[in-house]
């Protein structure tokens, strides 16, 4: 109960605010990001694809990790490139590759080439045909100006066959046999007629150029939207593979979209609005965990920071929690999606939005420029500041009539922001009272911002009563999210109570005749224990007041009995009790000299042996002479002195187990040894005999 009760008052209550969202341009942890899903092994990647995505990864993010993989990538470019059996998607990933490494290519092995890029251009039956090796095209056109990549005459008649493949919504078809239509897909076909525009020796008919503007619009016009004022492309093809979803979608139509309006000069008549919106899906889904998902949301961001339609500017907080007490500045910082300077503007502070009201308060007030570090401050907050959970109104102002027409501003952007600050606990004050007389029979006063230790006595005709006071530093009433007195038996039985609340004033009155039952009729020493917590509320507090001697009347027969405490399942994991041992007094032994003399004695049977041989003088004439039989005669003899030098070892040093081990094997050895040594006596002997 009491770990539930410490939740609740550390526990943040962050309000729902569903339009009020803080976006921001992408960061070091970008960095970090890449560096670790783009590993290339033993100097290369996987493909020419993945290779490319890195690459551009890199570039964008401003990481250079060209030297490291330039060498076996320019090889598989060459490679790739003087093959006359690459597949397309090959030809087009190495060029694309190509143009950031700059590998040692002459306009000869671009040439080489064209003209098979030329025919898959006329052959094509797909949208990925065309998308390769049109942008192949593109491409080499991009890096070797002297070659000539254009598509002749019959460049209308490649656009109405790309044409051909998109759908009334907007949306395109991958191929005609497919049915399905793809967000995708109208993103890679954007692409593709851009690079047909490039490509084309003359003007594209202009009724071509008009319906493509439509169908941009109808493409936009599908687009799905957040409550916090993003957007993006969902992918809902049946068998969508795995890295097809909103953000390849999204990534894919911010493509194309940027590249139809390099390429044509004509406006597309797209809302600024909806390009913001798309920027803020990208910044809004953090840091991506692939590869493949981190590319298309830097390149997307790469392209929406250089385009011709409309560049996005972000305006985002370093902090979005503020203290009153400790006076900070809100700081805004206006930048684009890669965290490129603005252009000249003003940011000002349009409307305040309290939590849990939807009436705003109307506070124009500009926010005042710091040229070192490109902040807007807030210096001074409105007087209708207090502590509490507020959404701040901004809106960007841009200073020169033209950077209006090629930046987009949004209109107003709600941000959600944290007001805190230390709270005043003042006249706090708890007493026992009377119950049928209201008077005060004990009163003491309590320091809430220091230590206390108060002890009271009550019996069940009497009432504890609890008071105190809360305000802001502005001095209005605060009301803060948890406010619990708790009263813990000394056998384990908590019980909980919510302080209500008048104003500034907070009050609670506990009846003790009306709660025995809740009590269990349970007499004793009760802990008393204040909790106050709010997130805005930089002293919250959890604090043992002290403790009071609760008199009750025996329990009634059917009396309801305290339920069983729970028992702390890691509690079997705590330190046990400790096992005390007596070992018994080691016997008296004999002095040493006395054991010394001993073994002597027991010796001297061994000495007297071996000079009785001596004196017998031992005939050795049964020892075999003969090589092999001399050999184990030796052996079983050492084997003895094993046996016996392991007696002794036994004596001094080893225990039972190791000695039965080894003698176990000694023992085994003697037997062969023994029988080998016996054999050959017995042998001697008998042709002895028989001479």
């Amino acid at each position: 109960m009491a770990r539930n009760l410490r939740f609740l008052v550390l526990l943040l209550s962050v309000a729902s605010i569903c339009e009020a969202a803080v976006f921001n341009p992408i960061s070091d942890s970008h960095r970090s990001a890449a560096l670790e899903l783009f590993t290339p092994v033993d100097g290369s990647f996987k493909s020419l694809e993945e290779t490319y995505e890195a690459l551009r990864t890199f570039e964008v993010i401003g990481i250079d990790k060209k030297h490291e993989i330039r060498a076996s990538t320019c090889q598989t470019v060459v490679d790739t490139l003087g093959s006359s059996s690459s597949a397309l998607n090959d030809v087009f990933q190495a060029l694309r590759a190509n143009r950031i490494l700059n590998c040692e290519l002459n306009d000869e092995a671009f040439s080489g080439i064209v003209p098979r890029l030329k025919d898959s251009v006329n052959e094509a039956n797909t949208l990925l045909d065309f998308y390769h090796s049109i942008g192949s095209l593109k491409l080499i056109k991009d890096q070797a100006v002297e070659v000539d990549v254009h598509l002749g005459d019959d460049a209308d008649g490649t656009f109405r066959a790309v044409k051909a493949l998109s759908q009334s919504d907007g949306r395109w078809r991958y191929s005609s046999s497919n049915p399905e239509s793809s967000n995708q897909a109208a993103g890679i076909a954007l692409e593709t007629l851009a690079g047909v525009i490039s490509l084309a020796s003359q003007e594209i008919d202009q009724s071509l150029i008009d319906n493509l503007k439509k169908d941009l619009l109808k493409l936009f016009d599908g687009i799905e939207r957040y409550d916090d004022g993003s957007c993006y492309f969902d992918e809902k093809l049946v068998d969508a593979q795995a890295n097809e979803g909103p953000i390849s979608a999204s990534s894919s139509v911010v493509r194309g979209l940027t590249a139809l309006a390099t390429s044509s000069s004509e406006s597309l008549n797209l809302p600024g609005d909806k390009i913001l919106c798309l920027a803020k899906f990208f910044l809004g889904i953090g840091i991506p965990g692939t590869p493949k998902d981190l590319y298309h949301q830097i390149d997307a961001l790469a392209c929406l920071e250089n385009n011709r339609v409309s560049i996005p500017l972000i305006l985002s907080l370093p902090a979005t929690v503020v203290s009153l007490t400790r006076k900070d500045q809100l700081k805004v910082r206006v930048n684009t999606v890669l965290g490129s300077a603005a252009p000249p503007l003003s940011v000002k502070l349009m409307q305040i939005f309290t939590s849990g009201s939807k009436d705003a308060s109307v506070i124009v007030q500009e926010l005042k420029f710091d040229n070192e570090t490109n902040l807007h401050v807030l210096e001074t907050f409105p007087k209708i500041v207090d502590i509490g959970l507020y959404t701040f109104s901004f809106e960007i102002f841009l200073h020169d009539t033209e950077d209006k027409k090629l930046y987009a501003t949004g209109g107003r952007t709600k941000v959600p922001i944290y007001v805190t600050g230390v709270v005043n606990i003042d006249q706090a004050e708890i007493a026992i009272v009377d119950s049928d007389i209201g008077s005060v029979e004990t009163k003491k006063k309590l320091d809430l911002s220091g230590e206390n230790s108060i002890a009271l006595q009550a019996n069940h005709l009497q009432k504890l009563q609890l008071i105190f006071q809360l305000t802001t530093p502005s001095g209005h009433a605060f009301k803060p999210h948890q406010a619990f007195l708790r009263l813990s038996h000394e056998s384990g039985v908590d019980h909980i109570f919510l302080v209500g609340s008048s104003g500034k004033k907070f009050e609670i009155i506990l009846d003790f005749l009306g709660l025995v039952e809740k009590f269990f009729y349970l007499s004793g020493r009760y802990d008393i224990q204040l909790a106050v917590g709010d997130s805005v509320m930089e002293n919250s507090l959890f604090k043992t007041l002290g403790h009071l001697e609760l008199d009750l009347p025996d329990p009634p027969e059917k009396a309801a009995r305290p339920p069983p405490q729970p028992v702390d399942p890691y509690s079997r994991y705590g330190p046990k009790a400790e096992i005390t041992h007596i070992f018994r007094s080691p016997e008296k032994r004999p002095p040493k000299e006395l054991s010394l003399a001993f073994s002597g004695l027991v010796l001297l049977p061994l000495l007297g042996f071996l000079g009785g041989l001596l004196a017998l003088r031992v005939n050795f004439s049964n020892f075999p002479r003969s090589t092999v039989p001399a050999t184990f005669a030796i052996l079983f003899h050492a084997g003895i002195a094993a046996v016996l030098s392991l007696y002794l070892l036994f004596w001094l040093k080893l225990d039972l187990f190791t000695t039965l081990k080894v003698l176990g094997f000694l023992g085994i050895f003697l037997m062969f040894v023994g029988h080998k040594t016996l054999s050959h006596l017995a042998s001697t002997t008998a042709k002895l005999k028989s001479a």
